[in-house]
């Protein structure tokens, strides 16, 4: 599960970039509005969310999604900030942020975090390292 410094930079956005594949193994990344709430995404739409590219991508079988949350806290000095999903979806009915209706649901199995609580993110060689977790 994520800490509470990462669910504190969850709560406080609201877009993100979702990727999916579509039948001929073609990536496709679109920005998405989402919620957050104990371990699972929902990313919703204003219509119909099994209409949409994505939606249709995930009810064609392939599952597989990521989901990148970043922003940038300050550009001077540099310090992106960030979460990167790696999870599988579905299309299901949900009480979502619009309302009752489909939504797709994400829930990670791996996921990066960077640049939150002041954490450094490079190990003793300089090299980036963000916080990884594995998700059951």
């Amino acid at each position: 599960m994520f800490d509470e410094y990462e669910i504190a930079y969850l709560r406080s956005q609201r877009l993100g970039r979702l990727a999916t594949v579509d039948a001929s193994g073609q990536p496709t990344v679109d920005a998405v509005g989402f919620a957050y709430d104990d371990g699972v995404f929902t990313i919703g739409s204003r219509g119909d969310i099994a209409a949409t590219r994505k939606g249709r991508n995930v009810e064609r079988g392939q599952t597989k999604v990521s989901l990148i949350v970043d922003d940038l806290e300050s550009i001077d000095p540099w310090r992106p900030r960030g979460i990167r999903i790696h999870g599988r979806a579905e299309v299901t009915d949900v009480d979502g942020q619009f309302g009752p209706g489909k939504y797709m649901v994400v829930r990670p199995t791996v996921t990066w975090s960077w640049g939150l609580a002041g954490r450094s993110d490079f190990d003793d060689r300089g090299r980036f390292a963000p916080t990884r977790r594995e998700w059951s």
